[in-house]
């Protein structure tokens, strides 16, 4: 059976020692997790992103269906791909809009599982290291939020990546926002240790796939388009080492793109508020979906097969997807 929201599993650090390490360090070490699977060897999730607006902008409603479906699916955990908090994160760790967009909302019984979050550019507007608090996992046990970090389930590794600090304009032109750097900086070495640590984590993975999570785009069709920076930093990485799947949120729409390099590129930014028709994609060939509304993702793996899935506010299932692998004998 899978891991329970209040009996986290992990290899070393207790999971407070861990939320603390990963509050006060200026390095991007990433902390594992364990997840374990079901009985018969497969693991299943939902995803979701750009969400925590109190239940506005449709949110109640794709979290309804979350619930349906997290109940057909029997799922095993969510992740959530950032911007959790709206507009400006948290304040701090007893800001009433933690209770009034996370655990107020997601109340289904199939979502009281462990929830993995990453850090989306609004969440860094607020106290970073609130959310990043183990006094918030205490309020709500079902929270994990941590910078950087890899959440291990034996056939799977989930390699969840801080992108935020990669976006240069943030700290060139903010425009009047007020960003929490704490932890981050001297920011040259904060990205420098994250991409040494990540690849180096994912050459060691022995998992049968390899998921990358992050906040932001790396090819999006979407209002945001394509991030500069992480194509020319964490891509090379991704494909150097045969990343599967990446995963984000920042643009509010579901999405689905392929490349020649073998990554699938998946968006789950429909959490809440959505962009109505703003889609620009040159290449049709590589998009394989594109939905300008609100929804959500699954997904359910074994060890030889993925299958991914969207969903709008009213359960109807628009777009499928599935890929398998091979099982090799060891002798």
């Amino acid at each position: 059976m899978a891991a329970f929201p209040n009996k986290p599993v992990l290899l070393c650090l207790t999971f407070t020692a861990i939320l603390i390490l990963c509050s006060v360090l200026s390095i991007a070490e990433l902390q594992q997790l364990e997840q374990e699977l079901k009985a018969d060897g497969s693991l299943s999730f939902l995803v979701v992103g750009d969400w925590g607006r109190r239940g506005g902008y449709n949110q109640s409603e794709v979290a309804d269906q979350m619930g349906i479906i997290g109940e057909k699916m029997d799922i095993d955990f969510v992740i959530s791909t950032g911007d959790n908090f709206y507009d400006d994160g948290l304040k701090d760790v007893d800001d009433p809009a933690f209770d009034d967009s996370f655990t107020k909302i997601y109340t289904a019984p199939s979502l009281q599982k462990q929830w993995y979050n990453v850090l989306g550019n609004h969440d860094y507007r607020g106290d970073v290291l609130a959310q990043l608090s183990p006094i918030l996992r205490k309020v709500d046990s079902r929270w994990v939020c941590l910078r950087s970090f890899i959440v291990s389930a034996e056939i799977v590794e989930f390699f969840f990546v801080d992108t935020t600090p990669f976006v240069d304009k943030y700290f060139t032109e903010p425009k009047g926002d007020v960003y929490d750097w704490r932890g981050i900086l001297p920011r040259k070495h904060y990205l420098s240790n994250l991409l040494k640590d990540l690849d180096l984590a994912l050459k060691e993975s022995t998992a049968k796939w390899k998921i990358v999570v992050g906040h932001h785009t790396i090819r999006s069709a979407g209002h945001h388009g394509i991030t500069d920076e992480l194509v020319v930093q964490l891509l090379p990485i991704l494909e150097e080492n045969n990343v599967d799947l990446y995963i984000n949120g920042h643009d509010h729409c579901l999405e689905h793109i392929s490349s020649p390099h073998r990554i699938q590129f998946l968006t789950s930014g429909g959490g809440s508020k959505a962009w109505r028709g703003d889609v620009d994609w040159s290449n049709p060939e590589e998009m394989k979906f594109y939905y300008d509304g609100q929804g959500f993702m699954s997904a359910q793996i074994t060890e030889t097969r993925v299958e991914i899935a969207f969903y709008d506010i009213f359960g109807n299932v628009l777009h499928t997807w599935a890929t398998s692998k091979q099982l090799y004998a060891t002798v």
